[in-house]
């Protein structure tokens, strides 16, 4: 009896044909495997890449945006901020002229007075005019005398008082300021050791822009307090911190800003510590020294 042939039974020809099908197979999902583990591995750093880009751009058209949508309020120059320099386009060099200028306690009077302080050219100037508000004078004459005596006209008040000696009864004598106020006034006043300019009306807690610009008509620093300024560039963390507007985060960056940097050139340079209130710099700067 002949035995029947298996169909599982291949030629040599026929096993050979098998064997390379099947190495084909395996180099193709061999192949597609490296791809999918290792070809787009670059793709998720492009897309981070891309993603992050996107977003600086984003953040550049908002803040362009912004500009374009804020408005500046027309205001008295010698309380410039950070802000509306930076909205008149100023320099930080320009800002800086301002700052040195105000910490004389000296005032700017003119569109002419603001372009010599800051350094401005002919064309900024021109294009600031529409925000710029200086205070308006009218002149008195006293009987026949020629002297001209300079009087606010936003004031009433024929007496100025010394914010230094004022009392808790002169302040509350503006509209505006009640005993709280007063009182927090007088207690900000002593632990400034006194004001230096009256700006810093400006810094007492919960006090109305309007109302301090109210108060600083009325009380003046007639005679200045006797004031040891504090040299950014030597003193210590624990001198930095007594100072009124500086809190220990503020002194401990101003320490590690010099160990890095140097040196202070500039009270600009302040501007680059992290939540260093720039708005202030004009008062602060008072209390210092290069």
């Amino acid at each position: 009896m002949k035995n029947s042939k298996s169909h599982f039974r291949f030629s040599k020809q026929e096993r050979s044909g098998i064997f390379y099908l099947l190495l084909l197979l395996i180099l193709i999902l061999g192949a597609k495997w490296l791809w999918i583990n290792y070809g787009t591995q670059s793709q998720p750093s492009s897309l981070i890449i891309n993603q992050e880009l996107q977003k600086e751009l984003d953040s550049l058209r908002a803040l362009a945006k912004q500009k374009d949508t804020l408005k500046l309020y027309p205001f008295n120059p010698n309380y410039i901020s950070d802000y509306k320099a930076y909205f008149l386009g100023l320099s930080s060099g320009e800002l800086e002229n301002i700052i040195r200028f105000r910490a004389k306690d000296s005032f700017m009077n003119s569109p002419e007075d603001f372009q010599n302080v800051s350094g401005i050219s002919d064309s900024m100037l021109k294009r600031s005019l529409p925000f710029l508000r200086f205070p308006k004078w009218k002149t008195k004459k006293r009987g026949q005398a020629s002297k001209k005596e300079l009087t606010p006209t936003w004031s009433n008040v024929k007496t100025v008082i010394d914010i230094n000696l004022a009392t808790k009864e002169d302040l509350m004598q503006v509209k505006g300021i009640g005993e709280k106020l007063a009182a927090r006034t007088i207690k900000f006043r002593d632990k400034l050791g006194g004001f230096v300019t009256e700006e810093q009306f400006m810094d007492v807690y919960g006090l109305p822009p309007e109302v301090a610009q109210k108060a600083m008509q009325i009380f003046k620093v007639l005679k200045k307090p006797s004031i040891t300024p504090v040299n950014i560039n030597t003193a210590p963390y624990e001198e930095l911190v007594q100072l009124i507007y500086i809190d220990k985060k503020t002194a401990w960056a101003i320490v590690q800003y010099r160990d890095r940097n140097g040196v202070f050139k500039s009270y600009q340079e302040l501007k680059n510590l992290h939540g260093f209130p720039s708005d202030k710099l004009d008062r602060i700067a008072l209390y210092l020294s290069l």
